[in-house]
């Protein structure tokens, strides 16, 4: 079981206004070549969602990939949002400051999907 738990993976819903992605586990060296190929992979849309209620550690390199995206979906008229960080990721994007220039949403997980 702790094999399940310390891989990395990324789900992608999209719909017409929105893409969501959903990055679990932890987000560092590591795995930040996964999680930023599942950012550059996004269709254009919209809304760029980035649900991060299971990832259980955001590192410098996780938080440089989402500073890239916001500049990257902002360049296309676009917008990114960040979805349930828990805890630990929060105190991560607070004392970046990321928090101030990206908007942080909390919505429950079935409302996530019913709006993708």
């Amino acid at each position: 079981m702790r094999e399940r738990e310390e891989r990395f993976h990324v789900e992608t819903r999209v719909s017409d206004e929105a893409v969501c992605v959903h990055p679990v586990g932890v987000v560092d060296i590591a795995t930040v070549a996964a999680f930023r190929a599942a950012l550059w992979a996004a269709p254009p849309r919209r809304e760029l969602r980035v649900d991060l209620s299971e990832v259980r550690l955001l590192s410098a390199a996780g938080v440089r990939a989402l500073v890239a995206a916001r500049l990257r979906v902002r360049a296309r008229g676009g917008e990114l949002v960040l979805v349930d960080p828990p805890p630990v990721v929060e105190r991560v994007l607070r004392a970046t400051g990321l928090r101030r220039v990206i908007p942080v949403v909390e919505a429950a997980p079935a409302r996530v999907l019913a709006t993708v």
